[in-house]
């Protein structure tokens, strides 16, 4: 078999898609059979073929052991040849390609994910065994897949799982320790002595493997490292092993020489504290010290700063952020609740480490070298200043797309050194506020003054001290007299106009952006309007500008805010807005733009209307550039809500773009739908509730409505409010149209429905009953007999039940026909003795019982109506056996929607008088065309043009005169006294 499969990857590794795909299909049908594997062996394992076959036979391979390997999974892979593969893959450790040793470790690791240690017990011995030789290769590609072994097996977390790997720590911890400071110090002399860079690079790699193995093993393997000698033997060495080799590091450089594996190597060191300290932070407590006077000597010494570089100086920096924010170092405010000794014994150690001195060095050597801008920084500035603004360190905007906040920065201070210091900075200040603020304040009383604009350094240093007052804000509350502040220093720093200034008006819109909402007086706003309008001119630095940009989002978003305080500075903020808009060329960045202008739009409302027509006219130029960038798209669409809203009616001028947006935002079969779909949605929702007429294209989306409830339960509450959007724009047609096809998706998915997607379910089905009474019951008919079922078994949520007996209510009062023929197919499915008189009493019992729990008005004065109506001579006694619970019903609703008006008589409060206006009734922020649309379908609805106490006195007097007056007064005498004596309240039987 090993020929044809060689002649098949050869061909699956063509550029012909004629070639390729038939290849790709072999190899498919080859998965599951029988020596497939054993061939793929032999074909990786052959170093005389090419390297490109033998790497698609490992990944087949490995692709099959995810697939095949596992106990019980289709297709798997007979036991006789797994343990024969187990056997050859461990025969030889000699690939010469890097790239294909690699990949045959993680090939094995997957492997001993399964197997290892009851099926391949000799796996682990056989490794060691490889690696106690003297073949420098074979023991390289020993490490490397004991390395992917101890990781993939240090993943395990069932218990049983984790004691293995303790045990096979126990068996192997001192071993790998031993051999790991073997090569580590054989790299040491070697660099010392000016050895053999080759011989440099291969002792490292190896001693780096040993390193990531020992890390795996000492975090995962001992339940407490601080009980094992040789785990804190290794972990009290660390320190050490990092200075040392920062020193070979640094010899090396003065050579010449950068060795990649060197700083890996230094980083691992660094990974090894970090990852105890998050893991066994209680067994960390006594390295507390130690790891505090690592970090400050590289981070903010000038010796350990000319040793290290700048990915050690991150992790250093995120060691000590780590123990400053650990919850378990954190004792109680009142220290004497606090019964963890280590917790006490760890919080001292800080206390003691983080001395006044040691706390004014480090926030002065933060803000005075890390915050301070370099050259670099600078020239990327002029360079590409869209760039410079989106990474360094005036933070973007919080981007509202996909309906859920997310942050942009992410954990940037993890890998990034300016976010790293700016959070550590923060950190250290939240914990030591009394006396940082003292050192801020200082700080700033140094620099606050205007300084020469042509001494770039004091306006680099400025530059950085209001980056830390901005930082540190909310700590600063009572420190800073930020009125003072901005009215006089802050508002000159922005009329100066030389190049060099630009950091500082900058750094001034930033942050005048974080304290607005912290605290700025609110006479003052006008005037920080009137500034950052002026910042946005196009004749100031682009940097500035989008600066200023993100602090009038800020200066919008506060809860101050006025929008008729804000209305003289609208038209020139939105058209300044507007014209960085199209000005700046990042995608990024735009979004970061048009957010603010959305976010104004969305703050600003009707007012908006006169200033939108030019960015109506461009958000299509827009849409069409950004065709490879989802996330702008999504940014446009989010824009597009707040016009919709913002315009009302008057959208209708939007409409074929917009119709155009929605088409392909909730296109399932179109790419972008996956980022664009839920602003799609909202869009769309947009579009109908503002449109004040319904129009071809805008009926003609609803194609693509099956396909997305069909799809998932994700987004089906906007789904649902969009049909019934639909259902009240144009009933009659929209039914006739879709009506079938909205009945038939829904019944296939109804039984995979939560209870609470079923109620919202209901209650469209409910809005087509009342837009379209007869047309909707008709189509309706095939989901009623499961409607009805429900309402018979009366098992279902409370909610749930309630919608339920409001629709079998609403096709009652609609279509009695078809009320009696859907109890008459009831019966039929039920069979047994289920006749239609049983079937009615049944649910007729369930109706009177579950009432009492329907709490909304319009619901439980509807289900009061067709109890008076089934108050009739002609209703099977099946029915009137529960008379009395009827009428109870019927009471409780009159008491709960009933008023007694001037002239002492009740009124029925969901019937409106002449004098009152029917939008009374209606709680919204602002009339949508969709929403005048529900008014007049409520207005017209029964509820609310049929008084109960009326319905009910007729029906009364008219079952009285149809059974007679004995028969009518023994029903009555079996109704409570307490009903009976409410019931004269509403109802007069006097003949």
């Amino acid at each position: 078999m090993d020929a044809a499969v060689i002649d098949v990857l050869q061909r699956a590794g063509s550029q012909d898609p004629n070639v390729l795909k038939p290849a790709e299909q072999t190899l498919r049908e080859w998965e599951t059979q029988r020596g497939f594997y054993t061939a793929l062996f032999n074909v990786f394992s052959n170093h005389t073929l090419q390297v490109n076959v033998r790497w698609l036979a490992v990944l087949y391979f490995k692709n099959g052991v995810d697939r095949y390997w596992r106990k019980g999974a289709p297709g798997q892979i007979a036991d006789d040849e797994k343990e024969f593969l187990r056997g050859r893959l461990i025969s030889r450790f000699d690939e010469p390609v890097n790239q294909l040793a690699l990949q045959i470790s993680v090939l094995i690791a997957k492997i001993a994910r399964f197997d290892c240690p009851r099926e391949w017990n000799s796996l682990v011995p056989t490794i060691l065994e490889v690696i106690r030789g003297q073949d420098p290769l074979a023991q390289h590609r020993a490490l490397l897949t004991l390395h992917h072994v101890v990781k993939t097996l240090a993943s395990k977390r069932l218990p049983a799982d984790k004691k293995l790997f303790h045990e096979l720590t126990t068996n192997v911890f001192i071993f790998i320790l031993n051999l790991w400071n073997t090569y580590t110090e054989s790299f040491l002399i070697l660099v010392t002595n000016g050895g053999d860079i080759h011989q440099v690079q291969e002792t490292l790699e190896k001693a780096l493997l040993l390193l990531r193995i020992l890390r795996k093993l000492v975090i995962n393997g001992f339940h407490k490292p601080s009980e094992s000698p040789d785990a804190m033997l290794f972990l009290n060495v660390i320190f050490e092993r990092a200075r040392t080799s920062l020193e070979c590091r640094k010899t090396l450089t003065s050579r010449g020489i950068h060795l990649d594996v060197c700083d890996k190597f230094i980083i691992q060191v660094t990974k090894v504290l970090i990852g105890i300290l998050e893991n066994h932070p209680f067994c960390f407590v006594e390295l507390i010290p130690r790891s505090l006077e690592f970090s400050v000597f590289y981070c903010f010494t000038e010796a350990g700063q000319n040793l290290a570089f700048e990915r050690f100086l991150i992790q250093s920096l995120n060691l000590m952020k780590t123990i400053l924010l650990s919850n378990d170092y954190r004792p109680a405010k009142v220290l004497e609740e606090t019964k963890n000794p280590l917790t006490l014994r760890a919080h001292q150690l800080k206390q003691d480490f983080f001395t006044v001195e040691a706390l004014n060095e480090i926030c002065n050597r933060l803000v005075t070298h890390y915050f301070v801008l370099t050259p670099s920084d600078l020239e990327l500035w002029d360079s590409d200043p869209e760039n410079f603004g989106e990474h360094y360190n005036l933070e973007k905007p919080v981007l509202r797309t996909f309906k859920k906040v997310v942050d942009d920065g992410g954990e940037s201070w993890k890998y990034s050194l300016r976010p790293c210091t700016e959070s550590v900075f923060l950190a250290i200040f939240h914990q030591f506020r009394e006396v940082l603020s003292a050192v801020l304040v200082d700080l700033m009383q140094r620099h606050h003054q205007l300084v020469d604009p042509n001494d770039l350094h004091a306006i680099l240093m400025k530059d950085a001290v209001y980056n830390a007052v901005g930082l540190a804000a909310f700590d600063l509350y009572d420190e800073v007299n930020f009125d003072q502040w901005f009215s006089t220093t802050l508002k000159e720093e922005l009329k100066i106009k030389t190049n060099n200034y630009r950091i500082i008006r900058r750094r001034v819109c930033w942050l005048i952006g974080r304290w607005t909402g912290i605290k700025l007086g609110a006479e003052f706003r006008p005037e920080l309007y009137r500034l950052m309008v002026e910042a946005l001119s196009p004749e100031e630095d682009l940097g500035v500008r989008l600066a200023a940009n993100d602090a009038l989002k800020l200066a919008i978003d506060d809860f101050q805010f006025n929008t008729e305080e804000f209305s003289p500075y609208l038209e020139p903020a939105f058209s300044l807005l507007f014209a960085l808009l199209k000005e700046v060329n990042e995608c990024d960045t735009k979004m970061r733009v048009l957010y603010v202008l959305s976010f104004m739009i969305e703050r600003v409302g009707s007012g908006i209307k006169p200033h939108i027509c030019a960015l109506s006219g461009y958000l299509p130029e827009l849409w069409q550039q950004s065709e490879d960038h989802n996330m702008l798209r999504c940014a446009i669409v989010s824009t597009l809500v707040h016009l919709e809203k913002a315009l009302g009616s008057e959208s209708n001028l939007l409409e074929p773009f917009v119709v155009g947006v929605i088409s392909l935002s909730c296109d399932v079969n179109q790419e972008g739908h996956v980022y664009l779909l839920e602003d799609g949605l909202e869009l769309w929702l947009a579009l109908l509730e503002n449109t004040p007429i319904q129009t071809s294209q805008i009926m003609g989306l609803f194609k693509n409505m099956p396909s997305l409830l069909e799809m998932s339960s994700e987004n089906m509450s906007l789904c649902l409010y969009i049909i019934q959007a639909y259902v009240f724009l144009s009933p009659q047609e929209f039914l006739r149209e879709n009506g079938t096809v909205i009945i038939d998706t829904l019944r296939s998915i109804l039984g995979d429905l939560r209870p609470e997607e079923v109620l919202m379910v209901m209650r469209l089905f409910e809005a087509c009953l009342k837009a379209s009474p007869q047309q909707a019951t008709q189509v309706l008919k095939p989901l009623l007999p499961r409607i009805f079922e429900s309402v018979y078994k009366g098992e279902e949520y409370p909610q749930v039940m309630s919608m339920y007996l409001s629709i079998v209510a609403r096709v009652f009062l609609n279509s009695r026909e078809m009320f009696v023929e859907v109890i008459r197919e009831l019966s039929r499915q039920l069979g047994g003795d289920a006749n239609e008189e049983n079937v009615l009493g049944q649910i007729t019992r369930v109706w009177v019982a579950k009432m009492p729990l329907v709490h909304q008005l319009e619901q439980e004065k509807l289900l009061a109506l067709v109890l008076c109506f089934l108050l009739d001579a002609s209703s099977p006694p099946s029915v009137l056996q529960f008379f009395p619970q009827i009428l109870s019903n019927i009471i409780e609703a009159l008491n709960d929607i009933t008023k007694v008006d001037d002239m002492g008589c009740p009124v029925d409060t969901l019937v409106p008088g002449d004098e009152l206006s029917p939008s009374q009734y209606e709680d919204v922020d602002y009339e949508t065309e969709h929403a005048k649309r529900k008014r007049d379908i409520e207005i017209n609805d029964a509820v609310h043009r049929v008084s109960l106490k009326d319905v009910l006195q007729s029906q009364l007097v008219t079952l009285r005169r149809l059974v007679g007056v004995n028969q009518f007064d023994l029903m009555m005498h079996a109704v409570s006294t307490d009903i009976n004596m409410q019931l004269k309240v509403y109802v007069s039987l006097t003949t």
